[in-house]
């Protein structure tokens, strides 16, 4: 960038005319001047663009790792549940009718186990995000989390056709992550969920009715790490998405991500 200046300067200081003929032993220094100015600001530059470049292969290779958590959870966990339930079944025939229930009671309980198993699966990498996309991953999600902790999740969207993978893998996470802060920390009883699509960006606004608190005040940087905000900022990064954060006490919590979409 800086040689093009350069050559650019020195093209039109050579057009202006010979009143105010340019001095190259000037333009030269003026050059070497405006290099020096320039690299600090080139050195920042490029080391931003590579610190985003080694977070999003950070956060594809994390996402690899969640895929075979979720694959053990569900394959192979569940596997180990049904040799399991194999086994109570040919204890059952050889014992009597009491402890026959007993047993009924830990097969019930087990087949909780595997219920639990199979939804943690899923929201850590649910197949209907690849399959069906960003909008029926959330609200597979909220279901989830609506019958863990009683809260009442609403979804609104305008739009329904597929973004780009990365995107909807991070908008997701996103979500994921402020819908268990909600539940753990915001004493809400409800949140709503609103993705838009303005062409340029997808913005993603997520508002509960819990507690909140004051952005001034001296602990609203330790509130902010409690909500998780710090790694949304983490994930949203390679994607030059931001994430800003509105409450007051007792006025709940107002998320608003915005992410741009690659022309």
């Amino acid at each position: 960038m800086i040689a093009l200046h350069h050559q650019a300067m020195l093209e039109v200081m050579t057009k202006i005319g010979p009143l105010t003929s340019p001095n190259p032993d000037a333009l030269k220094r003026a050059g070497i001047f405006f290099a020096e100015c320039m690299s600090p600001f080139e050195m920042t530059h490029r080391a931003f663009g590579e610190a985003n470049e080694a977070l999003r292969h950070m956060n594809e290779a994390l996402e690899e790792e969640v895929k075979g958590i979720a694959h053990a959870l569900h394959d192979e966990a569940g596997q180990l549940l049904a040799a399991v339930h194999l086994a109570l079944d040919q204890v059952v025939r050889d014992v009597d009718p009491l402890v026959q229930r007993r047993l009924g009671e830990v097969k019930g309980l087990l087949d909780e186990v595997g219920q639990q198993m199979r939804r943690l699966s899923h929201e850590l990498r649910p197949t209907i995000l690849d399959d069906l996309g960003l909008v029926p991953a959330i609200e597979f999600l909220a279901e989830g989390v609506a019958k863990r902790s009683g809260l009442r999740v609403s979804i609104q969207s305008t739009r329904r056709n597929r973004l780009p993978a990365t995107l909807e893998t991070i908008l997701y996470r996103v979500v994921q992550e402020a819908l268990q802060n909600v539940a753990k920390h915001a004493r809400a009883t409800s949140v709503k969920i609103r993705l838009q699509d303005s062409g340029k960006a997808v913005r993603c606004f997520i508002v509960d009715d819990g507690v909140g608190f004051n952005p001034g005040s001296s602990k609203a940087e330790a509130q902010e790490r409690g909500f998780g905000l710090l790694g949304m900022r983490e994930k949203l990064q390679p994607l030059g998405g931001t994430v800003r954060i509105d409450s007051a006490p007792e006025q709940g919590t107002k998320l608003s991500i915005v992410i741009p979409k690659e022309d």
